[in-house]
């Protein structure tokens, strides 16, 4: 009986050295001293981590980073603005500019960002719609088409006001399509600039911390207002993909941006499932079959201790006149029974009669 006692208690020393050990080995979901937090992959969408990401709250000067995106898209860069009297009387961060002084949007656009001047949002917000309230308009209704339907901007700056608000999540949409510009990556990745070699009035430096802490970061703004708290939009580079991090209502912005970063960098692997142009599927058409090919790069961030399932899908209605390089199906990746990515196929071949097409595709 002692023996056999013996022989049990040697069991559960084993196995809970076992389980220690293991615990090491998966990587294991953190807490995030913030309010609201996310990080983003900018090219694929799909969510890293995630803590209270839809909630809305207000967002302080990381507002600016849907100015400088409506001001990208719809103004003359090099049109000079003459600073109002309401730009120069801002408060909050400012830049300094004074009134009467003209300065171009585009050097607008690095106060805005570098110095987080709110007299930088007045003056682009009436230097590109005449006044502050139409610029509005541009703004939400940007933030609407890009998918940013739980946010809400009454001001290009960011300072408190009941109806200013946003999500985690939202921010981290703005920012990934702010990404897509060339421009706007300039500006944000930059830490000083010399005014005199861009022909600027004055020269810029960046007050974004984590360019300077965090040798992977290319971005993006800082905020912070009594309500909002300290936020953080940071963009870093991940195994050579660009990640969005956002900290809202976060004292330790930096500290805690730095351990997502370190998180998501031990937690997930990026992964090449196809190859733009490559061959994914061909169906079989009556008397005919037809190439259906991936139109980009598939590379996306799985889980290290998870796998992922791909399904295809393609028409199952008649169609005719299948044009080369015509929409056609869909790529879909899963993890952990969450769709992940999904992009369109399209075709590798011309088809000019009227052919039934065989049912849905699924292949793991």
């Amino acid at each position: 009986m002692k023996k056999k006692i013996k022989v049990l208690v040697f069991l559960i020393i084993i196995i809970i050295f076992l389980l220690n050990n293991t615990s090491v080995v998966f990587a294991e979901d953190i807490y995030i001293n913030a309010k609201c937090a996310i990080a983003l992959d900018s090219k694929t969408r799909t969510v890293l981590y995630e803590k209270n990401a839809y909630m809305l709250v207000p967002m302080a000067s990381t507002t600016k980073i849907m100015t400088s995106l409506v001001a990208i898209k719809y103004g003359n860069l090099d049109k000079e603005v003459e600073i109002s009297r309401r730009a120069a009387g801002m408060r909050g961060s400012t830049v300094g500019y004074k009134v009467g002084e003209k300065i171009s949007i585009r050097e607008l656009l690095y106060g805005l960002m570098f110095r987080s001047g709110n007299d930088a949002a007045i003056a682009i917000a009436e230097g590109i719609s005449g006044n502050v309230d139409e610029f509005l308009k541009l703004m939400n209704e940007y933030a609407a088409e890009i998918g940013a339907f739980n946010t809400h901007f009454e001001s290009p700056h960011g300072l408190d006001s009941d109806n200013h608000y946003c999500t985690a999540y939202d921010l981290a949409i703005i920012t990934a399509k702010a990404k897509e510009n060339s421009l706007f990556n300039e500006i944000v990745s930059r830490k000083d600039i010399d005014g005199k070699q861009l022909g600027f009035t004055r020269s810029y430096h960046n007050i974004n911390k984590l360019l300077y802490q965090l040798p992977s970061a290319n971005g993006v703004k800082t905020g912070y207002t009594g309500k909002a708290g300290k936020c953080l939009v940071s963009s870093v580079n991940i195994q050579g993909h660009d990640v969005i991090i956002v900290v809202l209502n976060c004292t330790p912005r930096w500290k805690e941006t730095t351990r997502i970063y370190d998180y998501i960098n031990k937690t997930y692997e990026y992964k090449k499932i196809y190859e733009k142009n490559q061959v994914v599927k061909v169906d079989s058409l009556v008397n005919k079959k037809l190439k259906v090919v991936c139109p980009e790069d598939v590379v996306v961030p799985i889980k290290k201790t998870c796998g992922y399932d791909i399904k295809l899908r393609v028409p199952n209605n008649p169609i005719e006149n299948i044009v080369k390089g015509e929409q056609y199906g869909a790529l879909e990746v899963w993890s952990e029974d969450k769709m992940i990515y999904c992009n369109s196929l399209v075709s590798g071949d011309n088809i000019n009669k009227k052919i039934q097409i065989k049912k849905w595709f699924f292949k793991k």
